[in-house]
């Protein structure tokens, strides 16, 4: 069985989203919410709903941007 990088999504309240996909993004992320059901348990009612913690995944491991978003400090501890 698939390692997946999410876990089971929370039922939320729901978020209005207009957006638009590739037909091919659109199928994996379909593809994505059935392996994720048959992994937890838990169907998908909506693979949209896969897409916000998608995105928190992706930008919480992403180490450029974890660099980009701390706040700079002067060298050696001097203000400046």
């Amino acid at each position: 069985m698939a390692k997946l990088k999410l876990g089971a999504v929370a039922d939320d309240k729901p978020v209005k989203l207009v957006i638009e996909f590739p037909a091919t993004v659109h199928r994996d992320l379909v593809a994505y919410a059935e392996i994720l059901a048959r992994e937890t348990g838990h169907p998908v009612s909506d693979p949209a709903k896969l897409i916000v913690p998608m995105v928190e995944r992706f930008m919480a491991t992403d180490r450029g941007f974890a660099k980009a978003r701390r706040p700079r400090q002067s060298p050696a501890g001097k203000e400046g």
